[in-house]
């Protein structure tokens, strides 16, 4: 019997399901990780940097939430800060610079909504990685491995493939958020995962993502064996590819268009 929305929610919270950094040790060779925005400070939330994918140079860049107590709060539970968002665009227009494609690992349930983070410009870094994303002269994948929270997580997924595990979520609002802004009890969040539509399920139906990844062998060997070959295989094919943009551009338009617009098109 398949999970239900807010059972998958559940389970894409899991702290021993892999984060980030066991993707970029597993899946890459020679990770060599940047630091810093070069305008205020690094932030742990988000891991990047220059890794090898078989033979090909890729830049490649993960929120990061941690497994233990310890290690969630030094990553700030995967919640970036502007200046790991600004990391994150510096490290991409430094791969389109030197030709690298980009791959993204997204797990988080939002930015973070301090004071300080609002301060120091949270929302413009978001719109700003939005904007240059969209116009990457180089191959981008992101793929969702846990939570894919409202525009902190779509701050590094406008791609040209986005992916899913068959257990993370993807939405504009958690469905605790959800629930206490429509009924004012947070308690109701199973109804409002219902409603959210965040599964890899809807998301692929309504044309959000292109593949669900298995988790059957997830954390093993054979898993993340299996994911970079996938991996090679699309940057391949992406590399080939001479319309990269409009069809990026395409792909992000055709987003929520129902059957009856279709008909006034």
């Amino acid at each position: 019997m398949n999970p239900t929305p807010y059972e998958r929610v559940k389970l894409a919270r899991d702290s021993a399901r892999p984060t980030g950094l066991d993707y970029i040790r597993k899946v890459f060779k020679g990770f060599i990780e940047m630091h810093g925005d070069r305008r205020y400070a690094d932030d742990p939330a988000i891991v990047g940097g220059i890794a090898w994918l078989g033979e090909q140079p890729v830049t490649v860049i993960a929120i990061e939430k941690g497994h233990m107590a310890k290690d969630r709060a030094y990553r700030n539970f995967g919640a970036p800060h502007p200046e790991g968002y600004r990391k994150a665009l510096r490290l991409m227009k430094q791969a389109e610079k030197f030709g690298r494609p980009v791959i993204c690992f997204v797990d988080t349930s939002g930015a973070y909504c301090g004071i300080g983070a609002e301060e120091r410009g949270e929302g413009q870094a978001i719109a700003e990685n939005l904007v240059e994303m969209s116009t990457l002269c180089v191959p981008v994948i992101s793929v969702l491995i846990g939570e894919g929270g409202s525009g902190g997580a779509l701050a590094l997924a406008v791609a040209d493939r986005v992916w899913m595990l068959e257990n993370s979520v993807y939405s504009v609002i958690s469905p605790e958020g959800c629930a206490s802004i429509l009924w004012k009890d947070s308690a109701k969040a199973e109804t409002a995962a219902a409603s959210l539509k965040l599964t890899a399920e809807d998301a692929k139906s309504l044309g959000v993502i292109e593949r669900i990844l298995s988790e059957n062998d997830i954390g093993k060997k054979e898993f993340y064996d299996r994911i970079r070959s996938l991996l090679a295989e699309e940057l391949k094919e992406l590399s080939a590819d001479t319309d990269l943009l409009s069809k990026r551009y395409g792909r992000f338009r055709r987003i929520g268009i129902t059957a009856d617009i279709k008909e006034q098109l």
